[in-house]
């Protein structure tokens, strides 16, 4: 490898996707890095890459040829945030990534996991493979403690910590209430129309007593984007509650901020909506799609609902009007983010510096 006067590092993550909590993630990993330095950043579109990191090298994310050729330019390969080490999503998504872990080995390139979640691995072959590669890792930082158990089983040298998800570590924002309830819903197996329709009942009764708008907040702009209007087609979005919604596709984080502090209350599914509207200390009742929705909302004392066990309309109801206007403590907000900063600390700790 060329002499370069300044280490190059390789970030490795669902970047450039139209997700805002992926965003989010890797605004807090540039911060993270040590300066100076030079970045490749995996990414699908290369000007939404711009926009936060504007001096860093686009590598095509979905060229998995592209990615393993931008490992001989670099001193160390980050996987950054989110759970990248999964077959949920599919079981190439995982075979992606092992294959980046283990050609970087192969060259001599170490491999750090930063921000991570560990599975789910439904598949033996999924967990015989991440068995096999997660020691030849140099180190890790897991978001939750079920991954930091299991990564101890599987690869017990492993230099390891565990903090709360890296997004706390963004800055404390100020809740000034409005009139507005948002919601940041996805679709998910565990909704049916009959489960669809319990919520978007209460929601309704809810805005009918307030009086509010409701803003659909999209956090991945392709998967949230058309909800609302996939659910006027099915016929359960009511004409009142179709009149009051607004879809809100936000392009930055100051987006998701600006339209959560004037919420009177924010009803998040997924993860990084939850975490930017606490960091926010919005008034929140959450829904919850994966266990990782209900570990961060029990760190962060958000009331939380599984959606494998939904409630009545009247139940989700009583959960909802008990958070009205009910803010963050913002001492306790403050411990979560003083603790997600063990992320950034482990991760200098073992990247290589020239």
């Amino acid at each position: 490898m060329a002499a370069r006067s300044v280490p190059a590092y390789l970030l490795c993550g669902y970047y450039g996707e139209n997700n805002l909590g992926d965003d989010a993630l890797l605004t807090v990993l540039l911060r993270e890095m040590p300066q100076p330095c030079r970045l490749l950043v995996t990414a699908h579109d290369a000007d939404a890459l711009a926009a936060l990191a504007p001096d860093a090298e686009a590598v095509n994310r979905r060229s998995l040829r592209s990615v393993l050729r931008s490992i001989g330019r670099v001193d160390a390969v980050v996987l950054g945030g989110g759970s990248l080490l999964q077959d949920s999503t599919s079981l190439r998504s995982l075979v992606y990534y092992l294959v980046i872990i283990a050609l970087a080995r192969l060259r001599g390139r170490p491999v750090l996991l930063w921000g991570q979640g560990l599975g789910p691995l439904q598949r033996p072959i999924s967990r015989r493979l991440v068995r096999l590669l997660l020691p030849a890792c140099r180190s890790a930082s897991w978001r939750d403690q079920a991954s930091m158990d299991r990564a101890s089983r599987w690869a017990p040298q492993l230099p390891m910590q565990i903090a709360p998800d890296p997004v706390w570590g963004l800055p404390r924002q100020s809740w000034t209430g409005g009139q507005s309830i948002v919601v940041c819903w996805r679709p998910s197996p565990l909704l049916g129309l009959q489960e669809w329709t319990v919520l978007l009942n209460a929601l309704q009764w809810l805005a009918e007593e307030l009086d509010a708008p409701i803003r659909w907040l999209a956090f991945h702009r392709h998967q949230d984007g058309g909800l609302l209007d996939w659910l006027s087609d099915q016929g359960v979005v009511s004409s009142d509650l179709r009149s009051r919604s607004t879809t809100v596709v936000p392009t930055s984080l100051e987006m998701v901020f600006a339209s959560v502090r004037k919420a009177r209350l924010v009803i998040p599914m997924r993860l990084h909506a939850l975490i930017l509207a606490r960091l926010a200390l919005c008034p929140m009742a959450a829904l919850s799609y994966d266990p990782k929705v209900e570990a961060a909302a029990a760190m962060a004392g958000v009331p939380c609902t599984s959606l494998d066990a939904l409630p009545d309309e009247q139940g989700l109801l009583s959960q909802w009007r008990a958070a009205l206007d009910c803010p963050a403590d913002p001492e306790q907000v403050e411990r979560i983010r003083s603790g997600a900063a063990l992320h950034g600390r482990q991760l200098r700790r073992f990247l290589p510096q020239r």
